[in-house]
């Protein structure tokens, strides 16, 4: 019998230990519960994340991002669930949360409901662009719908903003 391992041209040797976590290899999705205790557990999971990662200096501002947009998603979810995602790419941190709130047709329900989610995601704006990044939201891409809301954080503008630096300033 050959070793199933051997079938597959990209399988991993047995004896090559997997690679210790890097920025570069930062990945993760989990899905949460529409809950008021979720915005913590997901604040808890990316500081766990970004710790074995070597992320540190992008800590305080990502765990700020993850704990707004996860709130806003709890309070706006009509359905039990929250999807997080987190990336490390072009150095970089990308946070995307979806909930199942569909984005309305009606214009003037669609510019209410994106100015409730803006007002709700006052304190991410500010952080975002002191660390000289981007946020938005929008239609959600999945089947199911619903809606995306992302932030990129710069490296370097996550780490001046936990220095309080130029790109940090707090204003």
């Amino acid at each position: 019998m050959p070793d199933p391992s051997s079938l597959c041209p990209i399988a991993a040797p047995a004896d090559r230990p997997p690679a210790p976590p890097a920025p570069d290899t930062l990945a993760y999705s989990f899905t949460l519960p529409a809950a008021p205790r979720s915005p913590a557990i997901a604040r808890s999971a990316t500081r766990t994340i970004l710790r074995a990662h070597g992320l540190d200096d992008v800590m305080d501002a990502a765990v700020q991002v993850v704990g707004e947009l996860a709130a806003c998603s709890c309070r706006l979810a009509p359905s039990a669930e929250v999807y997080v995602s987190l990336r490390y790419r072009d150095d970089a941190l990308r946070v995307v949360l979806y909930d199942s709130h569909p984005r309305h047709t009606h214009p003037r329900l669609l510019a209410a409901c994106d100015a409730r989610r803006r007002a709700a995601l006052r304190v991410l704006a500010c952080v975002v662009k002191a660390c000289a990044g981007e946020w938005g939201f929008g239609d959600a891409r999945e089947p199911g719908g619903g809606t995306r809301m992302w932030a990129v954080l710069p490296r370097g503008g996550a780490r001046a903003y936990a220095a309080g630096g130029p790109q940090g300033s707090r204003s």
